[in-house]
Order: structure tokens, then sequence, then C-alpha cells
């Protein structure tokens, strides 16, 4: 399994578009294999910050996403909204946590 962190800092005025847009890919997501869950969180400091984590069965299905169609298409339609470029980090769980 791994878990991946996005983060997006959002233009003032479109969060509740890029909460909708999350809630889409979501639901698009669970209807396919490799994806576990989602989970969007906003930044208390700045409410225009957001991280989507997220758990994958593998580093395949993580990347079989993000060269879809459907994460393009995503990514090309949050343009608009989105502030600066995207990043994101993928951890992979310990095998041996605490050594």
């Amino acid at each position: 399994m791994i878990n991946v962190g996005l983060y997006y800092k959002i233009k003032e005025g479109h969060e509740s578009e890029f909460e909708s847009k999350f809630r889409d890919v979501v639901e698009y997501l669970s209807k396919g294999s490799g994806f576990r869950l989602a989970k969007l969180y906003k930044e208390v400091s700045n409410p225009r910050e957001y991280m989507i984590y997220s758990e994958w069965d593998s580093i395949e299905s993580f990347t079989n996403f993000v060269r879809s169609e459907a994460f393009h298409g995503v990514t090309a339609s949050a343009r608009d909204i989105v502030e600066g470029q995207p990043r994101h980090r993928v951890f992979y769980e310990s095998e041996n946590p605490g050594h």
C-alpha cells in the first residue's frame, strides 16, 4: 500500500468548486481498482490551501490513475482555479516501524 499527499492552493472564491471536483473524482475512483480512499483537508491558517490524502494498493495503481484521461480531464478543468503548481508526495508504509 502507498499513501499520496496532493497539495493545492486554490484561487480566492473557488474553494467550493475545488471541493466539488474532489467529490466527483473520489466517486469516479471508487468504481475502479487499486484506489482505497481519499480525504480532503483544508489548511487551518490558510483555508485556500488543501491537501488530498489518498491510499492506493500500489504505486502502479496511482500511476495508472495519473496517466488516465480522467485525471487529465480533471486537472485541465481545474487549471483556472488552482494557484501555482500543485505538488505531491508518495509515501510507502514502513515494513519495520520504529526500527
